[in-house]
C-alpha cells in the first residue's frame, strides 16, 4: 500500500454545476444516503493512495471544501473556467509530485464506484503494462455515451463522444465509463495537443487516447457487464436511482 501511495496519484474532477440537476447547488453536493455524492468518490480514491489524492473544484469550491474536511484531508484544485474534462486535468498536473508514475482520473459524480473496483483496475494497467488504461462498459443500450473504438486485436485507437459520432460509430457498445488510469508523463504531454474542435467546443480528456494511439502508445481497455458502478448522476432521477443501488450494495 505504501509503494502505490507513493506512486499513484488520483485526481476526480468535480467542478462543475450540473445544470441538468435543476438545482443552485454543485453537482456533487447533491445527497446519497445522508452525504454528498462526492463523499463516496474520495473515499474510494483515498483507499488506493491517502497521500495524492486531488479533487478539481470549480463552481461553490469553498463549500464543497468545506463539506469534505470533516471527512478527508485530501488536496484541492481550482479549475476558473470550466473549459472541459482535459482542462480540468491540466489544472492538477502541476501539484503532482515527482514520485507519481500513472494517474487515475475520476469524475465526482460516480458514487457507486468501489475501491475495489479501481484496485483490480489498476493492477489491469500494470499487469498489461499499458500506457493508457480505460474502465468500460458493455451495455445494450449505449445511447449518451462515448463510445469506444478499437482495432481487430481490440486494441483501444480512441473515444468518439456520441455529439461526434457518426452513424455507425453510435452503433458500438462498448462505452467509456469515464474511468482512467494513464502514465503520468504521457498524460502531461498530450494535454498540450488538446484543442476544442468539437461540438462542445471543450478540452476532451477522452481526445488524450487519440494522441496516445497516434504516438504508437500501448491502450487498452478493462471491460464490463455491470454498468451499475459507473452511472453518472446528471439529473435528480438519476439521483433516486443510485441511492436505491447504494442501499442495495449496504445491504449485500
Amino acid at each position: 500500500m505504501q509503494d502505490i501511495s507513493r506512486t499513484l496519484a488520483v485526481i476526480i474532477l468535480a467542478a462543475g454545476l450540473g445544470k441538468r440537476m435543476k438545482s443552485h447547488k454543485a453537482k456533487v453536493l447533491h445527497e446519497i444516503a445522508g452525504k454528498p455524492m462526492l463523499y463516496y468518490v474520495i473515499d474510494a480514491a483515498v483507499k488506493l493512495t491517502e497521500e495524492n489524492v486531488y479533487v478539481v473544484v470549480g463552481f461553490q469550491s469553498d463549500i464543497v471544501q468545506i463539506s469534505m474536511n470533516p471527512y478527508f484531508n485530501v488536496h484541492y484544485v481550482s479549475q476558473e473556467e470550466q473549459l472541459g474534462t482535459g482542462h480540468a486535468v491540466s489544472c492538477a498536473i502541476p501539484f503532482l509530485p515527482e514520485s507519481v508514475n500513472d494517474v487515475i482520473i475520476l469524475c465526482g459524480d460516480t458514487p457507486l464506484i468501489k475501491a475495489s473496483t479501481l484496485n483490480n483496475f489498476l493492477k489491469y494497467h500494470q499487469d498489461q503494462q499499458n500506457d493508457i488504461t480505460l474502465l468500460a462498459v458493455n451495455m445494450l443500450n449505449p445511447t449518451g455515451y462515448g463510445r469506444l473504438l478499437m482495432d481487430t486485436d481490440r486494441r483501444v485507437t480512441g473515444i468518439v463522444e456520441e455529439a461526434d459520432a457518426n452513424s455507425e460509430q453510435r452503433k458500438l457498445n462498448i462505452v467509456n465509463a469515464g474511468i482512467y488510469c494513464i502514465n503520468k508523463q504521457l498524460l502531461k504531454d498530450s494535454l498540450g495537443f488538446l484543442d476544442t474542435r468539437n461540438a462542445q467546443h471543450e478540452m476532451y480528456l477522452t481526445d488524450v487516447v487519440g494522441i496516445g494511439d497516434r504516438l504508437g502508445k500501448k491502450i487498452g481497455a478493462l471491460i464490463s457487464e455491470d454498468s451499475c458502478e459507473t452511472i453518472g448522476i446528471n439529473s435528480q432521477e438519476d439521483l433516486k436511482v443510485a441511492e436505491i443501488q447504494m442501499l442495495r450494495q449496504t445491504k449485500s
